[in-house]
């Protein structure tokens, strides 16, 4: 018999669902079975697979050491040599300013290379995450940005503030703002909707004026920043977070952000090629504000956090809107 105390990073779960991440090499319908069966107890008494586990819980697991052994996931780090640009950090959260060609997680076997592996081996290399005393939780992140997108990536320390993030921007409490660069001019302050359409198979997207079934809403505010005699610097603010939702939405009004290659134009891409070897589209997750969080988190409400331009933005901008 093994027992298990449940610590901060793994309370206010489902029993399940914590077990499914501590034996994560075995079959759901094994977990479930053992709970069944009673080989899987909260505090000494039966339960089910729903109950909220809490910290100070002890869970029993009244299995071989042989077959405990044989579904824990193995702890492991991976070494990362991308250092993160960190723009804030405290015990809860970290800020990084991802690079423009850089993953938010890993994909296509591509580990290491991303901004969780690199969060995650920095936090490890600094002792603050020990993969062999945490039961299941691993530092993560509370929002994605595109590869060819940079800016601001939120991570969690702790399970507590991931939920209270996460959970803060599915409420809309956490405005994210990003600078863009698109052709035409934008004089005034604008909030646009429509509805998006995706297409798994060509990961594209295509912005509709009226409601489809496999459709869902999307709302952009704009703010333009400066203008030249082609060009407009634009704030957009997320209200809906969907994916290519910016430069889809902007490129469906007839003014597509610079150096985008799916949805922008390709003269205009091509002049910034040549000129400034521009690869991929001007678009910049820059500012983050926090809003609605409670204890333990309350002490970042109203504080605004800006992550800068890349050197070649920074010229572009500059050279466009002298």
């Amino acid at each position: 018999m093994k027992e298990l105390i449940i610590d901060k990073n793994e309370s206010e779960q489902r029993l399940d669902r914590f077990l499914k991440k501590y034996l994560s090499e075995a079959p759901q319908s094994f977990v479930y079975k053992m709970i069944r069966k009673k080989n899987i107890k909260l505090n000494g008494k039966k339960v089910n697979p729903d109950t909220i586990i809490s910290e100070g819980d002890t869970i029993q697991l009244y299995l071989a050491d042989e077959t405990i052994e044989k579904f824990v996931g193995k702890d492991k780090v991976v070494k990362s040599t991308l250092i993160p640009k960190i723009i804030y950090e405290d015990d809860n959260i970290i800020l990084i300013n991802k690079p423009v060609g850089i993953l938010s997680h890993s994909a296509d076997k591509q580990y290491g290379n991303n901004i969780v592996d690199s969060m995650i081996h920095y936090l490890y290399v600094k002792g603050e995450y020990n993969p062999r005393v945490e039961k299941t939780f691993t530092p993560s992140i509370c929002n994605r940005l595109d590869r060819n997108t940079s800016g601001i990536i939120i991570g969690a320390k702790n399970y507590g503030s991931l939920k209270m993030i996460n959970d803060s921007i599915k409420k809309g409490n956490i405005n994210k703002y990003y600078k863009t660069i698109v052709k035409g001019i934008v004089n005034k302050d604008e909030i646009i909707e429509g509805y998006l359409v995706k297409n798994e198979e060509l990961n594209k997207v295509k912005i509709l004026g009226e409601k489809r079934d496999d459709s869902k809403r999307i709302i952009t505010r704009i703010k333009p920043l400066a203008t030249s005699n082609e060009y407009s610097l634009l704030e957009i603010e997320l209200i809906t977070g969907r994916t290519h939702q910016i430069r889809a939405h902007l490129s469906s009004i007839g003014h597509p952000v610079i150096g985008d290659i799916k949805y922008g134009d390709k003269k205009t891409n091509r002049y910034f090629q040549e000129k400034y070897k521009l690869e991929s589209q001007f678009l910049h997750g820059y500012k983050i504000v926090f809003n609605g969080l409670d204890e333990p988190l309350e002490y970042l409400n109203g504080k605004e956090f800006v992550g800068k331009l890349s050197e070649k933005f920074e010229r572009i901008e500059k050279d466009l809107f002298k």
